[in-house]
């Protein structure tokens, strides 16, 4: 996690990207960034990007050379978000079990990966999985905080403290992270992809890709009282018997304070066609671009609480 001595606080924070360089390219241009000697780049304010850059759309390798330009040369931050994360794991050949992977290469996992595998030659790939191990896993800059999915300070630190002793990502790193029964793994899980609570016996919901799910990402900033299995849902589950359910099971949230520096995430998949703060300093910026919705940023100016007018959009190619 990097911090920030900058007194000017004039970043714009983007959302997932999932290969969709056109809506990169416009949304940017919208931001008053213009392209000079190949990185795009704003005279009074940086951008922030909430990870996820591969797999799912048409222009991976377009959004990495963006991307990493402008991280590479001063024009923008990122975090690591679960798609890389997860790309570093199914390509590490695991230690204990020779052509075995620490990401399992299952129909599932393949299916996710495929337009990255298709897109990138090996060359390319070795030289994304370098670039994805230096990317933080957050970060906190005094008035703001960037994360990927869950702003959980004990996870944060614990995957800081072995990514410092076993080094970024390596095998070492991935034999605890990817270990059911290691407190490292239930770290990245949570940090990288959210808290999830399991719907009740015989309930499941069908996500953005229409895949059945028997658990449900949850508004793990808040406290679950007065809240059903439907309105904790993050985004909210249109589901009339889970909202008159109400919430029972193990999970751990982590209650973010109001008087906490703004936190901005990715990952969400929310389906809201005009984007709005989850909280008064909670913003999620990912409003599917790989799925008919939209690009999404933030422009923030060291406001304490969030104001729905800082929001930028540009919708996916798909929708036109």
């Amino acid at each position: 996690m990097k911090s920030s001595g900058q007194e000017l606080f004039a970043f714009d924070l983007i959302g997932d990207l999932h290969g969709h360089a056109d809506e990169l390219v416009e949304l940017l241009t919208i931001l008053g960034y213009s392209e000079r000697s190949g990185v795009f780049r704003h005279p009074t304010r940086t951008v922030i990007f909430c990870g996820d850059f591969i797999d799912r759309g048409p222009q991976i390798r377009d959004v990495l050379t963006i991307v990493r330009n402008m991280v590479e040369n001063g024009s923008a931050q990122a975090v690591m978000g679960n798609h890389e994360y997860n790309a570093i794991a199914y390509h590490t050949e695991r230690t204990d079990v020779r052509g075995e992977f620490y990401r399992r290469h299952s129909a599932q996992n393949v299916r996710q990966h495929l337009e990255t595998m298709n897109q990138l030659s090996s060359g390319e790939m070795l030289d994304a999985l370098a670039w994805f191990r230096s990317l933080p896993i957050a970060l906190d800059l005094g008035k703001l905080r960037v994360v990927h999915a869950c702003w959980d300070p004990s996870g944060i630190q614990l995957i800081l403290r072995a990514l410092k002793e076993f080094g970024p990502f390596s095998t070492d790193f991935l034999d605890r992270s990817t270990c059911k029964d290691h407190e490292l793994y239930e770290a990245v899980e949570r940090v990288l992809k959210g808290p999830e609570l399991s719907l009740p016996s015989g309930f499941f919901v069908r996500d953005k890709e229409g895949s059945e799910r028997k658990q449900i990402r949850i508004r793990w900033f808040e406290e679950p009282a007065n809240h059903s299995f439907s309105t904790y849902a993050l985004p909210t589950a249109v589901h009339d018997e889970l909202a008159l359910r109400p919430l029972e099971g193990n999970f751990r949230p982590v209650p973010y304070p109001a008087d906490g520096p703004p936190v901005f995430i990715g990952h969400y998949w929310m389906n809201d066609t005009v984007p709005h703060p989850l909280t008064g300093n909670i913003a999620c910026l990912d409003y599917s671009v790989a799925k008919d919705g939209y690009l999404c940023a933030y422009r923030f100016d060291g406001e304490s609480q969030l104001l729905p007018s800082r929001f930028v959009t540009v919708a996916s190619r798909k929708r036109s």
